[in-house]
């Protein structure tokens, strides 16, 4: 087994390999004047079960190239087999049409995956489920709710009995039932919003209990924040006691981190599925929460052929 390494996320691989006890595989990536991408692999991969580690994340479109290329190299150079390592994977949320005349584009990023040649799929947290079925090649979707419900538990254990788990949208509802099933069954609450143009949302109600509640937001992808932010407001409003939030994904681009940091939210919690922006360094209330184990133990799993879904059992 080989950890080949992209660029998108440098200290997520190290610490992956770490957890493997295995170096990453030698290679070199670089860019011509042109910025075309070129990629060199200095080992010997003949008959290696190679698993290339790459967040389609911003820059989504040079990442996304990068990872195509190092999988190509690798087929070229006669891997036994290829697994893309995608922690991120962009343009998941275009996974339906929402109007006439617009693309399915996780599907053709799902295409082009697999005619560059990987073998099978290594994710977390997909957007939408069925994007698993967009890819023909076998597609293991990991679930970070264990390693968020433990580190709630760590900090605010459940038996206190004033914890509810909050969807920031009716759309999420699943995924938050989901982490208060695991925290003993805790109450659930969901905050209806509309939202009038990408971006910006606008909340109506909160459905559920949460007056003297220590309310946890949970979601798979924070962008602009928005949502959230204003998801804890009305809970403050609503008589909350405190908000955190916990979320797979964090791309927060624009000024999300500002907007987190000038909000109610007590705390901003965040895998390292995509590599944190410069300007995280310095925000107080954004916590990065490392998924290098779990994904770790998947690929140990996926090497040996042993079971990947009853690491969420």
């Amino acid at each position: 087994m080989k950890i080949l390494a992209g660029n998108s996320n440098p200290d997520l691989c190290r610490d992956i390999a770490r957890y493997l006890d295995l170096p990453l595989t030698s290679a070199s990536v670089r860019r011509f004047a042109d910025e075309e991408i070129f990629v060199e692999i200095h080992e010997n991969v003949r008959g290696e079960d190679v698993f290339v580690i790459q967040s389609t994340s911003a820059p989504a479109n040079d990442n996304l190239m990068e990872l195509l290329i190092c999988i190509d190299a690798l087929r070229r150079a006669s891997a036994k087999r290829i697994t893309a390592v995608l922690p991120y994977f962009g343009y998941a949320r275009q996974d339906r049409k929402p109007g006439p005349r617009t693309p399915i584009s996780a599907k053709l990023v799902a295409n082009l995956i697999t005619v560059a040649g990987a073998n099978r799929v290594l994710s977390v947290d997909l957007h939408a489920g069925q994007i698993q079925g967009f890819f023909d090649i076998p597609t293991d979707n990991l679930y970070a709710a264990p390693v968020i419900a433990a580190d709630i538990q760590a900090r605010h254990p459940v038996t206190t009995g004033d914890l509810t788990v909050v969807s920031p949208d009716v759309g999420g509802v699943v995924r938050a039932r989901a982490l208060a099933r695991r925290l003993e069954n805790a109450p659930l609450a969901i905050v209806d919003k509309r939202r009038e143009r990408p971006g910006e949302s606008e909340v109506m109600n909160i459905i559920g209990e949460v007056r003297g509640r220590y309310c946890v937001l949970i979601d798979d992808i924070v962008d602009s924040a928005g949502t959230l932010c204003n998801a804890a407001l009305a809970l403050r409003q609503a008589g909350a006691s405190a908000v955190v939030a916990y979320a797979t994904h964090g791309v927060l681009s624009g000024g999300a981190i500002a907007r987190v940091e000038d909000s109610v939210l007590e705390e901003l919690v965040v895998t390292d599925t995509i590599a944190p922006a410069p300007a995280a360094a310095g925000a107080a209330k954004l916590r990065l929460l490392t998924i290098a184990p779990l994904i770790g133990e998947a690929i140990r799993r996926i090497a040996d052929e042993s079971s990947v879904s009853s690491l969420f059992d």
